[in-house]
């Protein structure tokens, strides 16, 4: 068991600076269930009998994040200025032992006791194998809750039962589901029961905390299985319709013979490595969203008329739905509008090319069209092509410094207008082709354009 890391030793500092003032305090949850599996945690949590008032007065510098859940926050730094400490890599949340009232709201307790007994705030844990503590100076572990087991026999199950734990906490619904994808477990019957029983209450929880778990399931390197439970616990339909509609939406074979709409996203979703960024996963997610409205038999094959501009508009919704920040928004969203695009990518004008890959983040555009082919043809031909002519093409020639500009135009006589930018973009296009090279010849176009009228 590794706790080596600069974080580890902070925490295991702040357990050790807790139980010399008389509290007994253990690292909990996740970092816990990450260490056993010889994982390094992102975080580490610090469970204690120690009220959140007596660990304020014990840390020179802590935040109430949320006291009125027993939890505090110990940064890790002291150089820190308290506007950057919340968002410090190396801060600790230490929690209060505690036991919960209902949750009314279906996310947070209506009412929270504090207590001394580390066995008592195990039972108000999601699932067994987040339900472990670690003595960091001993290496002793208490479970109470089988939790050892869970993590040997690879298995998700609620503590106590599952009906009652996420009755407390609709978004444990989502969390069970990521974290037997996350690790490859199996969900524990009646805890998969629950889970499919309580799906339409996923409802109560916010737009936010579902799209940061859908995101963590995208990028946490098992995007496909979390997909399919999603699906199997009937979450799917709740959380993603649009993405639910694609069952059964058939494709043409002779470029999808990997079957239908769904299946392909499948592939798709497989295809994804962990860390992959946000934008590219949901765009890989959504690339395909647009077919199943625009599905239709034509005498020829089967056609999806139009389905990148209508998945564009369906991906928008979904984003706004989601809370997407814009810049998020408008990146999936071109990723959605242009993955179509590299079918022409051999016919296109020179021009039309470099306009095309002086897309913002075209970087994440090529690897989605990768994924797409993989997931279906498995042709990379164009993919190839395009890579290869990018290696070839200088930056300068891709994005050239304008040959003229406005003010060149207004110093020449020309009023101001709509026209401008016509003219402009005719003048970048020659240069882009390479047929204007010179300022020279710049304005020999826009004459020519503008008397030819």
């Amino acid at each position: 068991m590794n706790l080596t890391s600069e974080k580890a030793q902070h925490a295991a500092a702040i357990v050790r600076k807790l139980r010399e003032s008389g509290f007994s305090a253990y690292f909990a949850g996740g970092c816990v269930r990450d260490l056993l599996l010889e994982r390094e945690p992102a975080d580490y949590d610090v469970a204690t009998s120690a009220t959140p008032d007596a660990v304020m007065r014990l840390f020179p510098r802590t935040y109430a994040v949320g006291a009125q859940f027993g939890v505090v926050l110990v940064p890790g730094r002291e150089e820190q200025d308290q506007a950057s400490a919340v968002h410090d890599n190396y801060n600790i949340e230490v929690a209060t032992y505690r036991s919960d009232g209902a949750y009314s709201d279906g996310r947070h307790p209506d009412q929270v006791r504090f207590s001394t007994e580390a066995r008592l705030d195990v039972q108000r844990r999601d699932f067994t194998i987040n339900g472990l503590m670690l003595d960091p100076v001993s290496g002793e572990v208490l479970d109470y809750v089988d939790g050892r087991k869970d993590l040997e026999t690879g298995t998700i199950r609620a503590i106590g039962d599952p009906e009652l734990r996420f009755a407390e906490d609709k978004l444990r619904l989502l969390r069970g589901v990521r974290f037997a994808a996350r690790f490859g477990y199996t969900m524990e019957p009646k805890t998969f029961a629950a889970t499919r029983r309580l799906a339409p209450q996923i409802h109560q929880v916010s737009q936010e905390r579902v799209r940061d778990e859908i995101v963590k399931m995208l990028t946490e390197g098992r995007a496909r299985r979390a997909f399919e439970l999603l699906d199997e616990t009937g979450l799917l339909e709740q959380v993603l319709p649009e993405i639910k509609r694609m069952q059964g939406v058939q494709q043409p074979p002779q470029f999808h013979p990997e079957g239908d709409v769904w299946i392909h996203t499948l592939m798709l979703l497989e295809g994804l490595p962990s860390g992959v960024s946000k934008t590219l996963a949901l765009g890989a997610l959504l690339h395909d969203v647009g077919k199943p409205p625009t599905f239709r038999v034509a005498p020829d094959r089967i056609r999806f008329d139009e389905h990148a501009e209508v998945g564009t508009a369906m991906a928008a919704e979904i984003c706004r739905r989601f809370r997407m920040s814009n810049d998020e928004t408008a990146e999936v969203c071109a990723l959605v509008a242009n993955h179509m695009r590299f079918a022409d990518v051999k016919r296109m004008k020179e021009s039309t090319f470099k306009r095309f890959v002086r897309l913002p983040h075209f970087d994440e555009h090529l690897k989605l069209h990768r994924l797409d082919c993989l997931a279906s043809h498995r042709d990379l031909e164009l993919y190839d092509f395009t890579c290869k002519k990018l290696r070839e093409l200088p930056p300068e020639q891709i994005r050239p410094r304008p040959l003229i500009t406005g003010e060149d135009l207004i110093a020449a006589g020309y009023q101001p207008g709509p026209r401008f930018k016509e003219l402009l973009a005719a003048v970048e296009d020659a240069q882009l082709e390479g047929s204007v090279r010179t300022r020279e010849a710049a304005m020999e176009l826009v004459r020519s354009l503008t008397t030819s009228q």
